[in-house]
């Protein structure tokens, strides 16, 4: 057993708990409940912590930095690997075949296999010097320039033709071509000889014979407008393009892809050495499931060890259901939940056993169908010895768990309590809101809405897309399905949207603000707050902010002072001058109903709604708890919002508009199964103030009761991008051609 006691992280009351080794445990509760605060606040952290300090200081200063979590004690605790929902990032030389490492086993196998050797593994890195393009530094996209947008053709040097800032006329590089001594300054740019042309544009380095020696200097040789933009904008990031000009600038330098090495990031050398008559770039452009073929049917024996790895990575990503990815895939470009089920290859092949690995969602992002092969995965990894621990709200992955901690039995202050303890069935009979949703009897929607009109998509071939054309039924609820990677995304939020722009996309995207911002600003309510207690005590209203008058001088208005130690773990500790609030102390004598504005923001919606009864203040907090979101402090940074939190804030501000259409992409994300049915009534809402409702979605529930559905697929990349379904609810549990339609009827039928 892993044995917990005391542990009192935020909301936690102080919780004591034996969790039973290698077994697949899941700990589930509404958002806000205590779930991460018990396993990643507490448990993670604790033994991140303890694994940290065996490191001698100098990797110990380059390693992640935990703070002790709040718990008397935790012991039999193994090593913990956290895989979580954190995209992986990195810039455009991350790939998804360097974060799995394939590509670095795939460089092995060229320089052993390819005919003709060009060189070690190293020389087949797009980010080594002698391996990389050298027109787009191995990049695989180049600036271009518009030289229609950049010339005006219609005027004369002295009529402003190179049409950029600090290029017009007066300007000093505008006088490097005017007092050049080599054009007509009055003719007309499109009169031009063809030499004349070459000359103003793409001439480098030349020796001036008759420069005007008062206006052009003396040591200075004459560049080309392209060559003298290349290297003033390009090729160093400077302020001109980056304030005013920025969007000039935009209108005349775009990116797309190099023109000489056509994306491949690799030079004709590299490029030349071959396996099966494939280059290293051809493999990491093909889909996953197609490059495993091929790796599987050549021939490598000097090299079969390197070949056989490559092998098992890339069918661990196809187990994992990402085989529509390729291994030249930037990995900024990935969803959370792909980033998640990349870290998860990295272990599934590794021969650790007695750790436990904490999972956060795994679920997000998958299709049923998905769900299913995560768990066999995951089941993997437990039968290998290992613990595993999942925060999860899913009920596919909450049916398999072999032990259940129910966290509750509310959120926020009325959290932090163990409300349930272990089997699946105990949970159904324990009638906690994780129970009863469990046990309730699913059904699917019986009397769908009728359509007030269309929206027609036409002729979509985006990405994956295969020349299709679609309906979305207006004033009704849409749900746009099918496994990761079909087309959905591509579909609605790209392709309805470019031909639709009126279409309203509430994603779960960053909020917009400071890192200061927390929901009473974001919500338009600070200034009615402050101006509250301003007038009720006669002084500035500033003086109720941390980012004006009222900020503490000491920690300013963060409420706590970091030390950093250098080899050690920073220090964070609380203001001693403001306690924590980030308020200058005078400024918490001014109270309103018997509250400061410390403990004002310190309250959660929910108190809130009780407090603060003005109309105008009120319709934001009913609009916050009809998303869910009643367990939410006021004062709570944007910042630390999750993504479902964040995307049911954007759809909170949304309430009081009406005749929009809506999309909203995955909103159950991070929510419980009690509140999807409190998020099902607003899309209701919405739609009966007459708004359309288009959802991209995997939950079940929220599928069993659309009004109209649409299934992609029938599989993902080159397998998807076709309509595999449109229809109701009840004609798709009886389509064969759908796998959606499969996992629907056997929702049903629980």
């Amino acid at each position: 057993m892993i044995s917990i006691r005391g542990a009192r992280e935020h909301n936690l009351k102080n919780l004591s708990l034996d969790l039973p080794k290698h077994q697949l445990i899941v700990f589930t509760g509404v958002s806000g409940s205590g779930k991460s605060s018990l396993v990643f606040d507490t448990i993670a952290a604790e033994s991140q912590r303890h694994l940290n300090e065996t490191y001698d200081s100098f990797i110990r200063h380059r390693l992640p930095h935990y703070g002790q979590p709040d718990v008397d004690s935790i012991a039999h605790l193994p090593v913990a690997i956290i895989i979580d929902q954190k995209r992986i990032g990195g810039n455009a030389r991350s790939t998804v075949g360097t974060a799995t490492e394939i590509f670095t086993l795939l460089r092995l196998l060229y320089s052993r296999v390819g005919k003709p050797f060009v060189g070690y593994s190293n020389v087949f890195s797009f980010n080594n010097p002698v391996g990389m393009c050298p027109h787009c530094q191995g990049l695989g996209t180049a600036d271009h320039i518009d030289i229609d947008a950049l010339i005006d053709k219609n005027r004369s040097l002295n009529e402003g033709a190179i049409d950029f800032p600090s290029f017009q006329p007066g300007g000093w590089r505008w006088k490097r071509y005017v007092y050049a001594g080599l054009f007509d300054n009055d003719k007309k740019l499109k009169d031009y000889t063809t030499e004349e042309w070459d000359l103003l544009l793409y001439a480098d380095d030349l020796t001036l014979a008759n420069a005007d020696p008062h206006e052009y200097p003396k040591t200075s040789r004459y560049e080309g407008v392209i060559p003298r933009f290349e290297r003033s904008f390009l090729k160093r990031d400077t302020d001109e393009i980056k304030g005013k000009n920025k969007l000039r600038f935009q209108q005349v330098v775009s990116q797309g892809t190099c023109p000489v090495c056509k994306g491949t990031r690799l030079n004709e050398k590299i490029l030349s050495c071959r396996i099966d008559g494939k280059h290293i770039a051809d493999c990491a452009a093909m889909q996953v499931d197609e490059l495993l073929v091929f790796m599987r049917g050549i021939d490598a024996r000097p090299a079969d060890t390197v070949r056989q790895a490559i092998v098992n990575g890339l069918q661990h990503l196809l187990d994992i259901g990402l085989g529509y990815l390729s291994l030249d895939r930037e990995t900024a470009t990935l969803s959370g939940g792909e980033s998640q089920r990349i870290k998860m290859v990295k272990h599934l092949g590794n021969s650790l056993s007695d750790l436990v690995y904490i999972f956060d969602e795994p679920s997000v992002g998958l299709h049923p169908g998905d769900v299913d092969r995560l768990n066999g995965l995951i089941r993997q990894l437990r039968d290998k010895g290992n613990t595993i621990l999942i925060v999860e709200h899913d009920p596919d992955i909450i049916l398999t768990a072999e032990h259940i901690v129910d966290m509750g039995p509310r959120a926020g202050e009325q959290g932090g309590e163990i409300v349930y303890q272990g089997s699946l069935e105990g949970l159904k009979a324990a009638g906690t809101l994780t129970g009863e949703a469990l046990a309730r009897r699913n059904t699917l929607k019986a009397d769908p809405r009728k359509a007030t009109g269309q929206l027609s998509i036409k002729n979509a071939r985006l990405h994956n897309l295969k020349n299709i054309s679609v309906n979305i039924p207006t004033g009704v609820l849409t749900v746009v399905t099918g496994v990761a990677g079909s087309g959905k995304s591509t579909l609605i939020n790209r392709v309805l949207s470019k031909q639709h722009p009126t279409v309203r996309l509430i994603d779960q995207s960053a909020l917009t603000g400071s890192k200061r911002s927390n929901l009473l600003t974001y919500m338009d309510m600070a200034d009615e707050v402050r101006r509250m207690y301003a007038a009720k005590h006669k002084v500035s209203a500033s003086l109720f902010s941390t980012n004006a008058a009222g900020a503490c001088p000491e920690c300013k208005g963060l409420g706590v002072i970091t030390t950093d130690l250098a080899f050690m773990d920073a220090v964070e500790e609380t203001c001693e001058v403001c306690n924590g609030s980030g308020f200058k102390p005078e400024v918490l004598q001014y109270e309103l109903a018997g509250k400061n504005i410390h403990e004002l923001l310190r309250m959660t919606v929910a108190e809130a709604s009780r407090f603060l009864t003005r109309e105008s203040l009120q319709r934001p907090l009913v609009q916050l708890a009809a998303v869910g979101l009643d367990y939410i402090r006021l004062g709570q940074p944007l910042s630390s919002f999750s993504g479902g939190e964040r995307q049911r804030v954007k759809l909170a501000a949304e309430l009081q508009n009406s005749g929009q259409v809506y999309v909203f992409d995955e909103p159950t994300t991070g929510l419980h199964l009690s509140d999807i049915g409190k998020l099902l009534q607003v899309f209701d809402n919405l739609i009966a103030q007459g708004s359309t409702v288009i959802v991209i979605e995997h939950d079940l529930q929220v599928m069993s009761q659309a009004d109209w559905i649409i299934d992609m697929g029938p599989g993902a990349g080159h397998e998807g991008g076709t309509v595999v379904f449109q229809g109701t609810v009840q004609d798709i549990v009886t389509d064969k051609h759908s796998l959606t339609g499969r996992y629907l009827k056997a929702y049903s039928e629980r």
